[in-house]
């Protein structure tokens, strides 16, 4: 008799995860078939910094899972690894496998400069930016280091360095944006384009930061020019590791830049990234401490 009720109960207990997975598969390809429609409301969150700590980022999704279970997309905003090598990549990957039924549908993976870096080999050749550039692609499924993508009719750019960590190159890891990839993004932000509606541009790099003489984009100048054609644009930017403030929201004339924090360390210690809110022409940034689960600042934006 006990043998029977020992065997129901794991029976139950089996139908019971099956379902629960199951219907969890169901709520993200609902998720998925809505992610291009234009509905009022949309939510997001940014990582940087991550430099393959696996349980920082782990502690980071379970975070934000907790805050909202339907957020409609994660952004990755560079230096995901510490080195662009296989094994730190598979890490990563192994992390965001694992935590599937916790992750938006949606998942943008950008790169930084350390996407580049391995440090046995020192300094890059040309040939080894592009190797480094095709393991980026193999893992994220990526086609190139700038991409785009539409999410409840809003856009969102990603921008990337198409090499970094060169040898006689200075700064070495600054993003160096080709005259194509600004090119496509003059064309990109014309796309669709509403006065007012918020555009949303990501840059692992740096283009202000309060250190002296510290270049984060080598056309810095370029980037700018083009970006204040666009006062709708929100930058997210990373690589500085500076701890989360409202001060990090600098309202440039006229698009405004965001410091994304870092998951694996900011220069006081900690995790941190950011969790935003979007309705209409509004914009509400949100601090996050993964580590004490916390608020560290929120800041609204009208565009």
């Amino acid at each position: 008799m006990r043998r029977k009720k020992l065997t129901a109960a794991i029976t139950l207990l089996l139908a019971l995860v099956i379902c629960t997975g199951a219907f969890m598969k169901l709520q993200k390809e609902v998720r998925s078939a809505d992610l291009e429609k234009d509905s009022g409301f949309l939510t997001f969150s940014v990582l940087a910094d991550v430099h393959a700590d696996k349980d920082k980022l782990k502690a980071s999704v379970i975070d934000l899972y907790f805050l909202n279970q339907e957020t409609d997309a994660m952004v990755l905003n560079g230096d995901v690894v510490d080195e662009g090598v296989y094994e730190q990549y598979s890490d990563v990957r192994d992390v965001l496998d694992d935590s599937w039924s916790l992750l938006p549908d949606k998942v943008i993976h950008n790169i930084g400069n350390h996407e580049y870096f391995n440090y046995k080999r020192g300094r890059n050749t040309i040939a080894d930016a592009i190797n480094y550039r095709n393991l980026y692609f193999f893992f994220t499924g990526n086609i190139s280091v700038y991409h785009d993508t539409w999410i409840k009719g809003y856009h969102f750019i990603s921008l990337g360095s198409e090499s970094a960590n060169l040898k006689g190159a200075n700064p070495p890891n600054a993003a160096d944006l080709s005259e194509s990839q600004l090119a496509w993004l003059k064309k990109k932000l014309k796309e669709k384009y509403e006065p007012g509606k918020p555009v949303f541009v990501f840059l692992h790099q740096h283009l202000k930061s309060g250190v002296k003489d510290w270049k984060g984009v080598i056309q810095e100048e370029e980037l700018t020019e083009i970006l204040s054609e666009h006062p709708e644009v929100i930058l997210f930017t990373s690589h500085t590791h500076a701890p989360l403030a409202e001060e990090g929201v600098i309202q440039t004339d006229p698009f405004t830049i965001v410091n994304t924090g870092a998951v694996d360390y900011v220069m006081e210690n900690g995790s941190q990234g950011l969790y935003v809110q979007v309705s209409g022409d509004t914009v509400v940034i949100g601090g996050r401490d993964f580590t004490d689960h916390y608020w560290i600042f929120s800041r609204e934006i009208k565009k």
